[in-house]
């Protein structure tokens, strides 16, 4: 199977929305991240996934190509919210 090419080397451009990262328990790599367009939707996504046994870590909000208070939450620091 023939090569397609380099990778992109470009950070990803991120939309406006809130923004969580979705891992299974006690995984160390690297989760989804998944993006919603308001808070509601941000808290009814963190309630699914922490119900079906997953690690759930709230990144934060992205609006006008930054993150809201500063830069997303670390990924080796496990962040959950209490909803």
């Amino acid at each position: 199977m023939k090569s397609r090419g380099r990778p992109a080397t470009t950070p990803i451009k991120f939309m406006d929305g809130f923004y969580v990262e979705i891992r299974n328990k006690g995984s160390v790599g690297k989760g989804v991240v998944v993006r919603s367009t308001t808070k509601e939707a941000m808290e009814n996504t963190i309630k699914q996934y922490e119900r079906s046994n997953k690690d759930v870590i709230v990144l934060g909000e992205h609006k006008d190509f930054e993150w809201v208070n500063g830069k997303p939450a670390s990924k080796k620091a496990k962040v959950k919210v209490a909803v």
